[in-house]
């Protein structure tokens, strides 16, 4: 609409209009929004003006969970956010009546706009909870519309998670062990691999809004629920175990740094204080995380309030850095390191780092003396290195122009506990270095390795999801989560190859590799090189470890709870409950316990590869994610964000899987088995979710490709195997009658190959729709219980008879279609009234023949084995009468690779005449057998030429008594129909006649009532027939006259009627007892009764009988003696399996 308006509240009451606007639209927002003369608005109104002399009321965003749900967008709703009340509003104007009928589902364009325009959102994190908190249960204050901006929004929050504990306590370590070539390697591979996720992030954020749940919505969303609740549920224990190594940071910080004194467990020996250390960190980090997790539990408001000191203290802590580091170039700090050979001693237990020294013009021995001697004297015994070696102190810090960096460029690996020496100093060999490990040297605490330093290096590059997590704090989502966060990466990048090459140019080796500051009395080794203190790294990075502890112990349990309630893990249900204000209290709970796991481990070095796994897998599935949506080029993938493409993102994705085999292949395997655990337990147990996700579309261009290729030829015989329609029969209710049909399809399927079931419901689609979605709903949750895989098809048809031909001719698609019908035998059939049923089973038969189809019958199907059984020792029993393409053979092969079959043994029967060599036939069955691989046992029946029995004879004539009987029933009753019908019309017609004649006469005189016409016309009962007479069968030669002038009343016409009746049914009956059977049903009749003897006498006791259905006759007057034939012949038989070829060889002795 071209005129735009605004509703401007003035004093009065009334709406006053501005240039241009519609007075209708303003009336209509008067009624809509609710103003009175006096606008009262409640306090969470969507239009609330924020000042009280403001003219225009302000168009807010509300953000309450309560109004709107939980947060999550419904995926069902054509609008982003559907709620109760856009129902009610109701449709007005007629400029629009065309579409009037639709408006419900399909809503006008302004409409949808509206919506778009009100779109709320819930963000990850704490801000409806704390709103909850200060509100104490009233109602909650609108949100303000969220105005962050790139800066604050994203960039900051991203560079806080991104910088923290690796960065403060081992990059210096890492630069001095791996040296600066290596090192910056390990920050290239790294920095590479987060770069690349962030711009498939980037692309996967701007394609449409991201709700709650972050990277965890995006997978999801992506990949489909089975990928992403597996790879949430890994990023949730990636973030939880995140928190486990910020609060083993902090505590290291503490005890080594800060307060050594505070610690509990105090070593004696210096081989125990490793353990000593290790069981500090239990203690004080166990009483931490209860600390933390009592703090979040209370109010997260706290933590989103000191966000911004942490922060403020990791960019002090940088700035700090760059800022010594300039300042070695004019005057170094002075950290001595003392050096006796060129091993590198513990710097805590002595004051000078001399052997001997003058105290009042005399010479006496030193701390250090004692250390290394049983005694101060002279003469005592000493350590043979100490003796052979001078004591040296070099400068920790010689500064960045002292050329240090030169000897930092190579790698010093070692195991545990290998010395750190300085191999430019002199050495003389002295006693058993295993066994100078005791002494007071710094030693390696763990073996270092290339591979160990990656994953210990690579959690200090996460953290590139915490712009995503905000997208509905910002002003522009689509714009900021891209910009922010890839150049949060580039910076911290830049910092990262800055401080590796800075620490290898300023500080000596054997500092560097002097993991926690023991050559320089226990000072923080990054610390030593900051400005003006020491104090300000320690400080700074103290409070940073604990922020991003506190971080994590908030964000990890949301994401918990955003995945429990998405529903699609039943067992985390309860994980998505909590307080009254919605904060995840189980959640957080479960998550204080994992992390209390890694506390327990203890060792930050242990640690830190653990959560790399669990972060690079998330990081794989996202680069995953962006290279399936821009490969299969969804209508949907239309990202904001251009700069991205496939090889980028395969690449990130190869980058992030060898990274996690080469931080530690065991913790990936382990990994993998986790996330393959969680896919599969929501791939069988979890709710069923349409997210529209890549690996459905990934799905469906597969199949249209297998379906395109398929379609090229016929399928090889070697290929074959019996692709099932399965025509199931509904009752009333629309349940299925016959569930074993489903379970006896599994079992011959074994989960392969396609399965149709199909059904089909008398009516019209328009009148059936319901009844049809209730059928298929109620079959596919047969298959679901009879563990079916296959394709449900309801057709709705005028008769059941054209129904069935339909999905005989159409159920599949292209090279996918079925080759085999498989239906239950109509055991009723003589019962019915309705001859259709019966009619119907033998057309179908003749169709499935016409379309080169198999068919196999199933009898007695209720009382085939579930899926649960499984049979004893028995056989499966095979009746070869005649050679269609080797189905008979194939059949029970397939049956027992089943579970309920396999203890099943096959027999093989075959049916031998009089001029047959049956030990021939015997042999030549088991050479063919031989050859097509089958172990069965053989035998062959002879049938003799007997005479035909009293018997036979007798039960043809009855079996063609009762179809002649059936069809003189249906010839009676289709005459009364047809005479009544020829009644009807006359009756009409005469009325028709005599309404036209009254009409003439109403022309001349209308004086006589309209009223009284129509009930003379209504009352007409009795009306005249002229009709040629009708003389008896036996009164054929008697002259009657040409027309009879006669009046019938109904008593007259029913008293004819039956007398007429009467003596037809005379003389058929007279006929049907006179007749003589044909000759052709006669010898059928005897075939069926010799061959059911045989059957009978040799399979009565087998689990299955498999035999050759006899085809149904060209002639369809035959088609009842038919149905009575296959019933002769399977009479006596508990589980039969007609089988009827489809024309066309299905086993073959070829390889």
């Amino acid at each position: 609409m071209g005129d735009r308006f605004v509703v401007v509240p003035v004093d009065g009451g009334e709406i006053a209009e501005h240039p241009g606007s519609v007075k209708a639209q303003a009336a209509r927002l008067t009624c809509d929004d609710g103003w009175d003369e006096e606008p009262e608005l409640e306090e969470d109104a969507l239009f609330k003006p924020q000042d009280p002399n403001a003219a225009v009321p302000i168009l807010e965003y509300n953000r309450e969970p309560n109004k709107y749900g939980d947060g999550v967008p419904k995926e069902n709703s054509p609008f982003i956010n559907n709620t109760d009340n856009d129902k009610s509003s109701s449709y007005d104007g007629t400029n629009m009546a065309l579409f009037e009928e639709e408006m419900d589902s399909n809503p006008m364009v302004s409409s949808l706009l509206d919506k778009l325009a009100n779109y709320t959102n819930l963000t990850q994190g704490a801000q409806e909870h704390e709103e909850a908190d200060d509100d104490e249960g009233s109602k909650k204050k609108a949100v303000k519309s969220p105005q962050m901006g790139t800066f604050m929004g994203v960039y900051l929050p991203c560079l806080q998670n991104i910088l923290g504990v690796i960065l403060f306590l081992r990059l210096t370590w890492i630069v001095g062990t791996a040296g600066i070539l290596e090192s910056l390697a390990i920050v290239g591979l790294c920095c590479s691999c987060t770069m690349l996720t962030a711009i498939s992030m980037s692309a996967i954020a701007t394609n449409g809004v991201v709700p709650a749940g972050g990277s965890y919505y995006m997978i999801s969303r992506s990949l489909g629920p089975e990928f992403g609740g597996a790879v949430g549920l890994c990023f949730y224990l990636g973030t939880t175990f995140a928190g486990s190594m910020y609060i083993l940071g902090t505590i290291e910080i503490l005890l080594t740094y800060i307060v050594p004194k505070a610690a509990i467990f105090v070593a004696e020996k210096k081989e125990d204080q490793g353990d000593a250390l290790l069981n500090n960190m239990r203690v004080y980090g166990t009483c931490c995380l209860t600390l933390m997790s009592v703090v979040v539990f209370v109010g997260v408001k706290y933590v989103n309030k000191l966000a911004l000191v942490f922060l403020a203290c990791v960019i002090l802590s940088i700035l700090a850095i760059y800022a010594g580091v300039i300042k070695t170039i004019f005057e170094p700090p002075d950290f001595p390191v003392c050096m006796l050979g060129n091993r590198t001693l513990q710097n805590h237990n002595f004051d000078k780092c001399l052997k001997m020294d003058m105290v009042g013009n005399v010479t006496a021995t030193t701390q250090l003396w004692k250390l290394f001697c049983k005694g101060p004297d002279f003469n005592a015994t000493c350590n043979e290195y100490f003796l052979n070696n001078n004591v040296t102190q070099i400068q920790g810090i010689p500064g960045l122009t002292s050329g240090v960096i030169s000897e930092n460029m190579w790698s010093v690996y070692g195991p545990l506990g290998m010395l750190v020496e300085n191999k430019k100093l002199p050495s003389v060999g002295g006693s058993d270095p295993t066994q100078d490990i005791y002494l007071p040297y710094v030693v390696n605490d763990i073996a270092s390795f290339f591979t160990l330093l990656v994953g210990i290096y690579f959690p200090s590059v996460t953290g590139i999801m915490a712009g995503s997590n905000r997208s509905g704090d910002l002003r522009d989502a689509q714009r900021s989560i891209p910009v922010g966060t890839i150049l949060a990466i580039f910076t911290t990048s830049v910092i990262y190859f800055t401080c590796v090459v800075l620490f290898g140019a300023c500080i000596e080796g054997v500092l560097l590799r002097d993991k926690f500051g023991d050559s320089v009395k226990g000072n923080l080794v990054i610390g030593t090189l900051s400005w003006p203190s020491p104090w300000v790294i320690v400080i700074g990075s103290f409070f940073s470890c604990c922020g991003a502890g506190l971080q994590s112990l908030t964000g990890a349990p949301r994401l918990l709870q955003a995945i429990a309630r998405d529903g699609i893990v039943p067992f985390l249900q309860v994980f998505g409950h909590g307080k009254a204000n919605g904060e995840p209290t189980w959640a957080l709970l479960l998550t204080a316990g994992i992390c209390e796991i890694g506390i327990l481990i203890a060792s930050l070095d242990a640690v830190a590869p653990i959560l790399s796994m669990f972060f690079l897998m998330c990081y794989l599935f996202v680069n995953l994610a962006c290279a399936v949506q821009t490969l299969l080029r969804t209508p949907n993938w239309r990202p904001r964000f251009k700069y991205y493409h496939w090889a980028l993102s395969f690449l990130g994705m190869s980058l992030c899987l060898a990274l996690m085999f080469i931080s530690s292949w065991y913790y990936a395997i382990v990994a993998m088995v986790i996330a393959g655990c969680i896919y599969k337990y929501i791939e069988y147990r979890g709710a069923e979710k349409e997210w529209g996700d890549g690996i459905r579309g990934l799905s469906l261009n597969a199949a249209r490709f297998a379906l395109i290729r398929l379609e090229e030829a016929p399928p090889h015989t070697k290929n074959w195997r019996p692709q099932c329609l399965v025509l199931l029969n509904l009752d009333s209710d629309q349940v299925v009658k016959h569930p074993r049909l489903l379970s006896f399809t599994s079992q011959l399927k074994a989960g392969k190959g396609l399965t149709i079931v199909g059904n089909v419901l008398e009516g019209t689609f328009l009148t059936k729709e319901a009844e049809a979605k209730k059928a298929e709903q109620n079959i596919k949750s047969s298959m679901t219980a009879e563990r079916t895989k296959g394709f449900c098809h309801v057709v709705v048809s005028s008769n059941l008879r054209d129904g069935v031909s339909h999905l005989i001719q159409s159920a599949g698609l292209g090279g996918m279609k079925h080759n085999t019908v498989l239906m239950a035998w109509p055991g009723n059939w003589k019962q019915s009234n309705d001859p259709q049923s019966w009619r119907n089973f033998i057309e179908t038969v003749r169709e499935t023949t016409s379309a080169h189809q198999a068919l196999l019958v199933a009898k007695n199907v209720d009382s085939f084995p579930a899926n649960q059984e499984r049979l004893g020792e028995g056989t499966i029993d095979v009746w070869w009468v005649v050679h269609d393409g080797g189905l008979l053979m194939l059949l029970p092969f397939l049956l027992r690779q089943h579970k309920v079959w396999r203890k099943c043994k096959m027999r093989i029967f075959t049916v031998a005449q009089m001029d047959d060599n049956s030990i021939q036939m015997k042999k030549d069955l088991q050479t063919f057998l031989y050859h097509l691989r089958l172990n069965a046992e053989v035998e062959v029946v002879e049938m003799h030429d007997n005479d035909i029995s009293a018997f036979t004879y007798e039960k043809t004539l009855v079996m063609e008594q009762r179809s002649q009987m059936l069809k003189q029933m249906q010839l009676s009753k289709t005459e009364r129909e047809r005479e009544i019908q020829s009644i009807t019309d006359e009756s009409r017609n005469s009325i028709r006649r005599k309404n036209q004649v009254a009409a003439e006469g109403a022309s001349l005189s209308r004086q006589s009532s309209p009223t009284e016409d129509t009930q003379e016309d209504e009352a007409q009962l009795i009306h005249d027939r002229n009709t040629a007479s009708r003389a008896s069968m036996n009164d054929k030669s008697e002259a009657v006259p040409d027309r009879v002038h006669m009046t019938w009343t109904k008593e007259k016409l029913f008293t004819e009627r039956n007398r007429n009746r009467e003596c037809n049914s005379n003389v058929a009956m007279r006929d049907l007892f006179n007749m003589k059977p044909n000759q052709t049903n006669v010898r059928r009749m005897h075939t069926a009764i010799k061959l059911n003897e045989v059957v009978v006498n040799k399979s009565q006791g087998a689990h299955l009988v498999l035999l050759n259905m006899p085809g149904p006759p060209k002639n369809r007057g035959g088609d009842e003696n038919y149905m009575e034939f296959l019933e002769v012949l399977l009479e006596g038989l508990n589980r039969v399996l007609l089988v009827r070829g489809g024309g066309r060889e299905v086993i073959t002795i070829y390889s």
